[in-house]
């Protein structure tokens, strides 16, 4: 079978009794880096030396085949940098063909860097969506950040120290610059920092650069309450500005919490008036 397992986000002693007991006996072992999985297993003081394969985002395609093919007749353990493989890190094709070819996958449970930092956030944890980077091209950039404007679940991203400032000025300018928001930096490690504020707020402190590994925690869109007859006046410019009816219709209903059916009858009644005005 595929064995997939959490390796530590930065302190050690999060090893579980499991990863450990699974690298002791382990006799192949696909990694991010090989070198670094070595170094890990020397911290632990396993003796144990599996075969290790490299295994990352330039070459999982076309490994993968050859894994999935290998893990019917003996384990293979899957391990990232650190974290949980698949999530922002090399895995998933290998599990996503293991599924489609009958192929076993278990996991190991163990650190995550996402839930770490919801959890420790202070932001909503009922309902999230994990949205990994941001692009880095201005074009995709804003179009992401759009897109994700009026999502009420809380976002998880993960960012470089290199452009976090960045990223967050971006996000005030498309959430709005009090939308609540926890930098979470060096999770586990000695120098674990939180900073809680506004977009806006924490976008002028990073300024000054930040260092480590981050993971982004933002909150999600405020319930907005709109009447009928604004939320018409939504959908009818979007229109006008050559956005498909439907289109426009779904964007306004999912911003306001209207209903899509209601409001898209109420469109379609009100634009014959709207081209008989514009007609005299």
């Amino acid at each position: 079978m595929i064995v997939l397992a959490a390796t530590p986000i930065g302190n050690l002693g999060d090893v579980s009794l499991r990863l450990r007991e699974t690298l002791s006996n382990a006799r192949v072992v696909a990694a991010e880096d090989t070198r670094k999985t070595i170094q890990l297993m020397r911290l632990l003081e396993i003796e144990n030396r599996p075969e290790l394969i490299a295994l990352h985002d330039h070459n999982e395609h076309e490994r993968a085949a050859s894994l999935v093919e290998r893990a019917r007749t003996e384990d293979i353990v899957l391990v990232s940098d650190a974290g949980m493989p698949t999530v922002s890190d090399p895995g998933f094709r290998v599990v996503q063909l293991a599924a489609e070819q009958g192929v076993d996958v278990t996991v190991i449970p163990g650190p995550s860097a996402v839930v770490s930092a919801l959890a420790i956030a202070g932001l909503p944890t009922d309902r999230f969506a994990f949205e990994g980077f941001l692009p880095r091209k201005a074009g995709e950039r804003e179009r992401m950040i759009n897109a994700l404007a009026s999502e009420r679940r809380t976002l998880v991203f993960f960012e470089s120290p290199n452009r976090i400032a960045k990223s967050l000025a971006d996000l005030a300018t498309g959430f709005g610059a009090d939308r609540p928001a926890a930098v979470c930096r060096e999770l586990t490690k000695m120098h674990e920092e939180v900073r809680r504020g506004g977009l806006a707020e924490l976008a002028t402190w990073a300024e000054d650069g930040v260092r480590g590994e981050i993971v982004l925690v933002v909150g999600g869109a405020p319930e907005t309450v709109i009447d009928e007859a604004s939320a018409l006046d939504a959908v009818l410019e979007r229109a006008a500005a050559g956005i498909r009816l439907k289109d426009a219709t779904r964007e306004v209903a999912a911003a306001t919490g209207r209903s899509a059916r209601e409001l898209y009858e109420a469109a379609l009644a009100a634009k014959p008036s709207t081209s008989t005005k514009s007609s005299k």
